[in-house]
């Protein structure tokens, strides 16, 4: 059996993703004061967002259109299939030899951005939703004959396809709206009617490997970032039975191995992450106990005696090789400095492709022979005409918070001595990492704006442990805000930094971010950038589809606690509105089913009342950030005009 790294992620996306079958109603269009009257063009509804100039939309269409590739999976013919946007979407892409022309096999106006092939080959698997609601339907793509066959339910929440060993099963999770539980099913996905309830599960569970009779499954459940359980499900009987029942430890994904033991990654017993093998008796082997970072991607090779793996290195991904039966961990292929994923060992297991992508280097697909290391690449990034060689690589550097901790954060200078405006850029999550990855927007901002961008990993952040990732748990929520606070203090000591020019920018939880910061330190900034925040914890909870609820509960507090409503009412950015002062740029998807489009109508109302300046765009077509390419370049379109404006930016 080989695990796919896209599934190890299933089971949180599924956890942590969410829509609603039916659409909220639409919002009134109309605005009570003509210089705030909204304004669309059928898809977008903007407020106050003025039109760029031709010779601004040109410049940043160069950066719009840089495009990478992600390795998705091996043929089983010699070639690959990878995810791309060649139009408005990503779709999935042959490439039968390195450097090969791309192929485009899926067509749709949704993007399509992961491929699984058959263990067999002749067949992928793909899921696709519509306008961002995150409600996939699952697609079985034939290679030979370009059929394409849906073998979900119309109405349901799909995660990805797991293959049987032989091809012939998929098994999934799936959900309703409203329901906290997921089902596990199985069936063949070229005869939908062959499809069966295998489980009525319980939370946000899923499955993560067959063995190799097909007789049983691994499931993990999700509980939260710190907490997780896996399961095995036997098909016939449809008995479940909890692997290392009462561990109160997080799991990522997990193999059954011919021995009866299992293969996971877990941070039982560590600060980190580590690749672990359970024996029967429950007695466990650590591989990687001491590297002091986690590890993150990680396949097993189809003869089940070779794990390839990633390890997060201060947000730079490097890849290692373990050999099961000795224990021994050797280095992977030399890379340059950035950021591997996606590992995908190929049929006969002596290939492993994967994704590269450098700060300076957008994504691509490259594979490597296991014995020699040796390295091919198979496609080239397009960088919109862009001199690669002029990209900014971001420097690596830490400051210090109040309570005495070291922050980690990324800063990308721009050329010339400044003092130069700042932007800081906040990650969402709120458990995520930023990681030094290619971003041509951070590249727009210091080349073409003069913006020093500044990304820090505040407490919460995942990536250094898991007392870090804890921190702002619950009633510690502001202590993350704290820590812009802190970095706000390291901008006013460099030399080359303007203080007085401060931006703020984050999305989902980052925008959250935005707002509380925009609040704490409003007379140290210039503006902020919300992008599908939180406005209200207490709202958002509210709103928020109903299986997500207990996920969310499990990072931000349960609101029904008198101390957690409390301690929420006195935190929310929407009842301290009026502390906000300075401009403020808000966007959001129609069909946001995370953080709903509430969010940002009830701040952006707050914010009109007091008088505060604020600009608006709204997609009716996008979810949970912009997906589409014409959406994005408005956007972009959009915090450019806002950039110059308020940092007074010719």
């Amino acid at each position: 059996m080989t695990i796919r790294p896209a599934l190890l992620s299933t089971i949180a996306a599924l956890a942590l993703g969410a829509c609603a079958l039916t659409p909220p109603p639409a919002p009134e269009l109309a605005a009570p004061a003509a210089e705030t009257a909204r304004k669309t063009d059928g898809n977008l509804v903007t407020e106050n967002i003025p039109e760029a100039a031709p010779e601004l939309v040109e410049r940043l269409e160069r950066y719009e259109n840089v495009r990478g590739h992600s390795f998705q999976d091996w043929t089983g013919e010699g070639g690959i299939l990878v995810a791309t946007r060649f139009a408005d979407v990503n779709a999935v892409h042959e490439v039968r030899f390195p450097g090969g022309a791309r192929r485009q096999l899926t067509f749709y106006k949704e993007p399509v951005n992961t491929a699984d092939v058959s263990p067999q080959g002749g067949a992928f698997l793909f899921s696709k939703d519509r306008g961002g609601d995150e409600y996939y339907q699952a697609y079985r793509f034939d290679l030979e004959t370009g059929k394409v066959t849906q073998y979900s339910d119309p109405g349901s929440r799909n995660g990805g396809g797991l293959w049987s060993d032989d091809g012939a099963l998929v098994a999934w999770a799936r959900t309703q709206a409203g329901d906290p539980d997921n089902d596990i099913l199985i069936g063949n996905p070229a005869d939908p009617a062959s499809v069966r309830v295998a489980l009525e599960g319980e939370g946000a569970i899923g499955p993560v490997d067959w063995s190799g009779d097909g007789k049983t499954l691994l499931l993990q459940r999700y509980k939260s970032i710190a907490k997780s359980h896996i399961f095995s499900l036997d098909i016939a009987t449809g008995t479940l039975t909890e692997i290392n029942p009462g561990d109160d430890v997080a799991y990522s994904g997990a193999a059954l191995l011919p021995d009866g033991s299992v293969l996971t990654v877990t941070d039982k017993g560590s600060e980190f992450q580590n690749l672990v093998r359970f024996a029967p008796d429950g007695t466990m082997t650590n591989y990687t106990g001491d590297i002091n970072w986690d590890v993150s991607d990680w396949a097993l090779s189809p003869d089940e005696k070779t794990v390839a793996f990633t390890i997060n290195e201060g947000g730079l991904g490097t890849i290692r090789l373990l050999e099961l039966e000795s224990g021994h961990v050797r280095p992977g292929p030399t890379l340059p400095v950035g950021i591997a994923s996606g590992l995908v060992f190929s049929p006969g297991g002596n290939q492993i492709g994967f994704t590269f992508n450098g700060a300076t280097s957008p994504a691509d697909a490259w594979s490597f022979d296991v014995a020699t290391l040796n390295l091919t690449r198979w496609t080239e990034a397009e960088t919109g005409g862009l001199d690669p060689d002029s990209f900014i690589t971001p420097d690596m550097f830490s400051y210090r918070n109040a309570d005495g901790m070291d922050i980690p954060a990324f800063i990308y200078r721009p050329e010339g001595d400044g003092p130069h405006p700042v932007i800081i850029s906040i990650h969402g999550g709120p458990e995520s990492q930023s990681r030094p990855g290619f971003s041509s927007t951070y590249q727009y901002w210091a080349k073409e704006m003069g913006l020093a961008v500044i990304v820090p990993n505040v407490r919460g952040s995942s990536g250094y442990g898991k007392t870090y990732v804890s921190l702002d748990n619950g009633l510690n929520r502001k202590k993350s805000v704290e820590d812009i606070g802190a970095l706000l203090d390291w901008i006013a000591a460099q030399p080359d930094l303007d203080a007085d020019k401060v931006v703020v920018h984050g999305g989902s939880y980052g925008g959250y971010m935005v707002l509380a910061a925009m609040i704490d330190y409003a007379d140290r900034l210039a503006a902020g950038v919300d992008i599908v925040g939180i406005s209200d914890f207490k709202t958002f909870l509210e709103n928020t589809e109903g299986y997500r609820r207990d996920l969310r509960r499990a990072e931000y507090g349960d609101e029904r606690d008198p101390v957690v409503a409390a301690f929420f009412e006195a935190i929310s950015p929407l009842r301290n509105a009026a502390k906000i002062t300075k401009p403020m740029l808000v966007i959001q998807g129609f069909n946001d089913p995370r953080v709903p489009y509430t969010e940002a109508e009830q701040i952006l109302a707050a914010l009109k009342q007091n008088g505060v300046m604020a600009w608006f765009m709204m997609a009716m077509d996008e979810g949970h950030g912009f997906r589409k390419q014409a959406n994005r370049e408005a956007q972009r379109e959009a915090e450019t005009l806002f950039l110059q404006d308020v940092l007074e930016i010719e």
